[in-house]
């Protein structure tokens, strides 16, 4: 069985280098990985794949630094001639990115399956490019695997229900624990940062609704959290946050994404809701079983939605 799979983006490698680690396992599965360049800066592509030992890339697109339009299009074009030449028996996608949607897409005109692993995830905030990528990314798949049971709700809320849904467990879980314990023994950061343990605060923010505005990305004092009880008598002065910003597609128009404590509490509610489903069941075990159900779907005509 051969899958290709689409990557461009920092969550997806990460997740990819769960997931790739666990198709290599599987002896009658062959993964041929195409890589869009949504991503395309050292720091933000090739360290991931030095670091998190992913397989390189048999395509490499050179795609990205314009609008989601322009990015998206020529995705597109540029993956369908890669499907042409392989003739995979699946497309595996990851997440919610422009590189996602183009994947899918690229892969539903020609009829082939798509599997989409972090499936059902849902914002309900339709000003988000990524919203918009998630939900269309998930009415073209053939197999959807979702982190949580919510996922499976909010799929079923759009008609997509059946055994073509699998609650797998959040794969970005995976890659934590996994790398986790590696980054314990290996990692020089707080060395190179001049950071003690336990006496930092790490906060990353990407969204851009977040980093295009000066005022949002100016610490607040409510912003940084109390240390645990346990551990105040130990915490010492914050050190002052350096920003981590990188660049992102152009874009038009002010921003008008709506903001408020709805989606936060929306977003911890998911978070949990994830790692309780990790620890139930990880990708790597469920794979075996998704590659029967994707057989099983191939053989099978699609149903209605």
């Amino acid at each position: 069985m051969k899958i290709v799979t689409v990557v461009g983006a920092r969550p997806q490698f990460i997740k990819a280098a769960t997931v790739s680690r666990a198709i290599a396992e599987q002896g009658d599965c062959v993964e041929v990985m195409i890589h869009t360049g949504q991503h395309f800066d050292a720091n933000m592509s090739d360290v991931f794949f030095q670091e998190l030992e992913i397989p390189k890339p048999a395509y490499s697109l050179g795609v990205g630094g314009g609008t989601h339009g322009q990015n998206t299009g020529r995705m597109i074009e540029a993956i369908e001639a890669v499907l042409l030449k392989e003739r995979p028996d699946a497309v595996l996608v990851y997440g919610d990115t422009d590189s996602t949607l183009a994947g899918a897409l690229a892969a539903a005109k020609l009829h082939v399956p798509i599997v989409h692993v972090e499936a059902g995830l849902r914002s309900f905030n339709r000003a988000m490019p990524e919203e918009i990528n998630r939900k269309l990314t998930d009415h073209l798949s053939d197999l959807l695997l979702t982190p949580n049971q919510q996922g499976i709700q909010n799929l079923a809320l759009e008609g997509i229900t059946g055994s073509q849904v699998i609650n797998v467990g959040d794969v970005m879980f995976d890659a934590a624990l996994y790398f986790g314990e590696r980054a314990e023994k290996t990692s020089k950061i707080l060395q190179t940062l001049s950071l003690e343990p336990k006496e930092y605060w790490l906060a990353t923010v990407h969204r851009q609704e977040n980093t295009d505005d000066p005022q949002r990305l100016r610490p607040r004092r409510r912003d940084v959290p109390r240390p645990h009880r346990r551990d105040r008598r130990q915490a010492r002065a914050v050190r002052q946050p350096a920003p981590s910003l990188h660049p992102g597609p152009a874009r038009l128009g002010a921003d008008r994404r709506p903001q408020g404590e709805a989606f936060r509490t929306a977003d911890r509610r998911r978070r949990a809701e994830s790692d309780q489903s990790a620890a139930r069941l990880r990708l790597p075990q469920a794979l075996p079983v998704c590659h029967r159900a994707l057989q099983h779907r191939r053989a099978s005509p699609a149903p209605s939605r």
